[in-house]
């Protein structure tokens, strides 16, 4: 695994992502509540620019006939047909155990971003 710079860090404020190419591939750098995240730019499913997709949050258990929002600004819906993925894992919302992503650690050196991949 290689390091590359790819941004400042004054670059990505919480909520934002920034799209980078790193060795032939997209990856989209994100932003979650002052923590970062990296995942593969094409989603499984029929190979969309994921990470140009919304992010926002889902629902979370709660008693019959009650919708409890959870996990705000980690949920990245592709553009496409709306495949959910966890942000934080790059798992599936709905089959984390056979469909993914590929998520790539990121981490800080000073005032660069720096992504393993």
């Amino acid at each position: 695994m290689t390091a590359h710079a790819v941004a400042r860090l004054d670059e990505l404020p919480p909520g934002t992502r920034k799209i980078v190419e790193v060795d032939g591939r997209s990856i989209g750098v994100f932003n979650v509540g002052g923590r970062l995240h990296a995942l593969r730019n094409t989603c499984p499913h029929q190979g969309a620019p994921l990470c140009l997709g919304t992010v926002g949050g889902t629902m979370a258990d709660g008693a019959p006939g009650q919708y409890v929002p959870a996990r705000e600004g980690e949920i990245l819906t592709c553009p496409w047909h709306g495949w959910e993925f966890d942000l934080t894992t790059g798992r599936s919302l709905v089959d984390p155990a056979r469909t993914r992503v590929r998520a790539y650690e990121v981490t800080v050196d000073g005032d660069a971003v720096i992504l393993h991949a």
